[in-house]
């Protein structure tokens, strides 16, 4: 038979409450704030500071201060929102989005807060999104009406992209492909073509034809076509001769299927360069090439674009563009958490030559 129940017996007496971040501070003879940076704002304290304060509360059970209770009582979560347009699972392993992630994360974490990714699909509502303190929205949102899920009196920036009114963080496309193709087009080509990075405005994983493109506000894959044209045409190669196929993502098995069907072509059909949009397009393209015996660059010149490590490290050494992901990462959360002014900023890139096209 159970015991009656005994409110008396069970109340919780003053010597058993949970210590607070009160009592903590004044056993250290330190105010609360001190407390509160030792465990959210390492970098206002000293190590030596933040350490004795750290151990003493291991030793008194004091856990950190109630991030429920600081949100009502300041209006902020200390949450920072990564809106990605793509799926998580395609984020977390490409090269370029996972650098760009660990930039963010590094500023984030240095400050005490926490990152929320949020994937952005077609017509995804975003219900968690009001939770966080300022946003950072990671290439092309495919609806516009995303955005009116967020709290406008929050910080947002854009990254890869423009949202009208807010700050962003660019490099500059058109440049960097003009820069490239300048020098690969130094060695004239007899039958140049392009691999474009999802360009189209309806799906399309291979030959472009007759379909729409994205306009240049749209993507900056258009930017990075519009500085191949001006190189060709700067070597009076005519853009509009150049054959070009589509890839609808940046990853091997969607890319493989076209650029297979590209090397496969009759020996006075296929293509002698090969503009790529993404190290891992033109990566793929060098795999596919050395199996098929083709020689590099004697029979196939390649370039790429965006500089991961996998195409500096593996020989023939890509040439391409390399732009520094990490640092994007780390200026775009740098001014949600407002450490450095909201404005545009356009990054440099860096032309890398190897020996795909050298």
């Amino acid at each position: 038979m159970l015991p009656a129940f005994d409110s008396e017996r069970l109340a919780v007496t003053p010597s058993h409450r949970r210590i607070t971040i009160k009592d903590l501070a004044a056993r250290l003879d330190v105010s609360t704030a001190t407390v509160s940076n030792a465990f959210n704002r390492p970098d206002q304290l000293s190590p030596a500071l933040r350490d004795r304060i750290l151990s003493e509360a291991r030793a008194v059970g004091y856990t950190g201060p109630d991030a429920r209770g600081r949100s009502l009582r300041t209006g902020r979560s200390r949450i920072i929102a990564v809106v990605l347009a793509e799926s998580l699972t395609y984020n977390l392993n490409d090269a370029v989005a996972s650098e760009f992630l660990a930039g963010v994360a590094e500023v984030v974490d240095g400050h005490g807060h926490t990152l929320l990714l949020l994937p952005a699909r077609q017509g995804a509502r975003l219900e968690s999104a009001s939770m966080a303190d300022g946003f950072i929205v990671y290439g092309l949102v495919a609806d516009p009406r995303m955005l009116e899920q967020f709290p406008s009196q929050k910080p947002l920036m854009a990254v890869d992209f423009d949202i009208a009114g807010h700050a962003s963080v660019h490099i500059d496309n058109q440049f960097a492909c003009l820069n490239i193709a300048r020098h690969t087009l130094r060695q004239r080509p007899r039958r140049p073509a392009i691999i474009n990075l999802r360009l189209t405005a309806e799906p399309c994983n291979g030959r472009i034809i007759d379909q729409p493109l994205y306009e240049e506000s749209q993507t900056i894959t258009r930017l990075r076509l519009n500085g191949f044209y001006e190189a060709l045409a700067e070597h009076d190669i005519d853009p509009t001769t150049v054959p070009m196929w589509n890839i609808e993502e940046n990853t091997y098995e969607v890319c493989a299927p076209v650029i297979a069907g590209i090397l496969d072509l009759p020996d006075d059909e296929r293509p002698d360069l090969l503009l790529c949009m993404s190290d891992r397009i033109a990566l793929t393209v060098l795999t596919l090439a050395e199996q098929r015996g083709l020689r590099i660059p004697e029979d196939l010149r390649i370039t790429g674009f965006d500089g991961i490590a996998e195409g500096q490290y593996r020989a023939p050494r890509l040439t391409t563009v390399r732009q520094d992901s990490v640092a994007k990462g780390r200026l775009a959360a740098s001014m949600v958490l407002g450490l450095v002014p909201m404005k545009h900023h356009c990054l440099a890139t860096q032309l890398m030559i190897g020996e795909t096209s050298p």
